[in-house]
């Protein structure tokens, strides 16, 4: 029993010759046939011929289909840092919880202070640590230093700063001011992302 082949649409018959005129054949092979001389048992109806392709200035590669390149998947967002839970503030507060390490930044530079917090994040998360206490200071009161560019209080405006930065935001779930018996506004509790997730 011999099988009747099924004739091309018009659309369809327009879309082969669009792909056939992109597709290099393997080697050793012949093109694939135009689907015109293949449905001999039916006419395929006239298409309008296609425009002929633009010249293209001499030194440039004219745009051509190239090989599929699929686009990788989406990075996955970093949530928002978010606050301490009540619990565990509370329990900080009434003692009743420590913070499984300490840092004290104050009295450092900048950029020491910058590459010392960076470091001890990535060792307290290490560790396993979930919760962290960085002390910055609180800074002197304004006026009391000697020349016209002594600021006070800077890694206290620096740290939640670098804290928000890319480059720690995989470590860093949220943070806020310590309770007064662990340095009040010159500290900050850091809640650590836990190591995989």
């Amino acid at each position: 029993m011999t099988r009747r082949r099924r004739t091309l649409s018009a659309e369809e018959a327009r879309l082969w010759r669009h792909v056939v005129r992109h597709v290099d054949p393997l080697p050793g092979r012949a093109p694939p046939p135009d689907p015109d001389l293949v449905s001999s048992t039916a006419a395929v109806p006239e298409i309008e011929p296609e425009r002929p392709p633009k010249p293209v200035a001499r030194g440039t590669r004219p745009p051509s289909a190239g090989p599929y390149r699929p686009q990788p998947p989406p990075v996955p967002s970093i949530p928002p840092l978010s606050a301490l839970q009540r619990k565990e503030r509370l329990a900080l507060r009434r003692g009743a919880r420590v913070p499984d390490a300490t840092i004290d930044l104050h009295g450092m530079r900048q950029d020491e202070a910058h590459r010392r917090l960076i470091a001890f994040l990535h060792r307290a998360r290490t560790d396993g640590h979930a919760l962290v206490l960085v002390v910055t200071g609180k800074g002197g009161p304004p006026g009391d230093g000697i020349g016209l560019f002594d600021h006070r209080g800077v890694l206290r405006r620096s740290v939640p700063h670098w804290l928000g930065l890319p480059d720690l935001r995989p470590l860093v779930v949220g943070f806020e001011e310590a309770a007064p018996q662990h340095g009040g506004s010159g500290a900050l509790y850091v809640r650590l992302r836990r190591r995989g997730g």
